[in-house]
């Protein structure tokens, strides 16, 4: 648990207006640690950031120990049985090594629930519109589902569409998903996706560099992309228009050296034309989930779903590739996403199943269940 004299120098620090993250970096390299910082001379100061925000760091805020105070008692309440909650300085040793590597880190984090998920090796984020066509929410779904279950973290952004489906397909792998978000931890943002929030804090990760009380601001949110982005091996971006935020996350990610992978769509459709931007830059693209696991020969924990099972085609109650289509139009590529299997073998099944009268080819390539009267 941090001490109150470091939270308070770090909350001074991070909250004096005019003294940036590179400022706040600057002077900690200077001076050894965030106290000593905050307490030096101000000529020292003045040296190395500059006389205005010198003067602005020389000022204590007034309010400052009702904000310490209330910090550490949210930290409090994560004891007992409720999700752990952490406030994690840069050189805490819980702070998460992928994101250290990045050009840009958050020098504090506020978490809440699993907190061993910071250190895995095996996280990939998932991103995309705000509002996906269905088929696209549901690839992000199966995509998120798929790569938990062969033992990948989903990172995202708590947002509605792409993210929130990335984090249901996750948690409904049991694998862990975190979410970065935009706000305070004591907020949550959109205020639809409370309950969703409240499961990944238990049995996932709430992630924020922003303060408890944070609200919602637009320029918040390219700041949490770039967490999502340091924190996995890579972003796989589902659906997005041209200016969607999720190609920021995927810029953020090459920039930090990490493996970007899209999802491709219609010609005709506005929300794949970010992602097909994407793959014409440079993104891999994909299809199913293990083609993003092939891209750094991953060795999956479970593939559940990755060979074809061995009863009939015919015994529609119980056939999987029937589950997977549901009861509205889907085209073969979401059919490839929800199932993990390859093209071929999904062509030969659904030929089977269009002979046997339990599929229908209809305009577009697209394909719809046919279920007995």
């Amino acid at each position: 648990m941090i001490a109150r004299l470091e939270l308070q120098a770090w909350l001074r620090l991070l909250g004096t207006p005019g003294v940036g993250r590179a400022h706040a970096r600057r002077l900690i390299a200077a001076f050894g640690s965030v106290e000593t910082a905050v307490a030096a001379p101000l000529g020292a100061l003045q040296e190395l950031v500059g006389k205005a925000a010198s003067d602005a760091l020389s000022i204590v805020p007034g309010g400052l120990a009702a904000v310490v105070d209330a910090t550490l008692a949210w930290q409090r309440d994560g004891e007992g049985d409720c999700p752990p909650r952490a406030i994690i300085p840069v050189g805490d040793p819980r702070y998460p090594r992928q994101l250290l590597e990045t050009a840009d880190p958050p020098l504090l984090l506020y978490a809440q629930g699993a907190l061993d998920l910071l250190q895995s090796d095996t996280a990939i984020a998932i991103v995309g519109s705000r509002n996906p066509t269905p088929q696209g929410e549901r690839t992000a779904h199966d995509f998120a589902r798929n790569l938990g279950d062969a033992g990948w973290v989903i990172v995202s952004g708590l947002a509605l569409g792409v993210d929130a489906a990335a984090h249901e397909g996750a948690l409904a792998s049991g694998q862990g998903t975190i979410a970065v978000v935009g706000t305070g931890l004591d907020r949550v943002y959109p205020k639809r996706h409370l309950d969703l929030a409240h499961r990944i804090s238990q049995a996932g990760l709430l992630l924020s560099e922003f303060p408890l009380g944070t609200p919602p601001l637009a320029a918040h949110f390219p700041l949490r992309n770039r967490v999502i982005a340091g924190l996995t091996k890579g972003t796989l971006v589902v659906e997005a228009a041209l200016q969607s935020g999720s190609l920021i996350t995927a810029r953020l990610a090459t920039e930090a050296g990490r493996e970007v992978f899209a999802v491709p769509g219609s010609i005709h459709s506005p929300q794949s034309r970010g992602c097909h931007a994407l793959i014409k830059q440079g993104a891999k693209l994909v299809e199913t989930a293990q083609d993003v696991m092939d891209e750094f020969e991953f060795q999956p924990l479970a593939r559940v779903q990755s060979q074809p099972p061995s009863q009939s085609p015919h015994a529609a109650d119980t056939d999987p590739l029937l589950d997977a289509m549901g009861h509205e139009l889907v085209s073969l590529d979401a059919l490839v996403a929800r199932t993990g299997w390859s093209t071929q073998t999904i062509n030969v099944r659904l030929l089977d199943l269009e002979l046997s009268g339990r599929v229908a080819r209809r305009p577009g390539q697209l394909f719809q269940r046919i279920d007995a009267a």
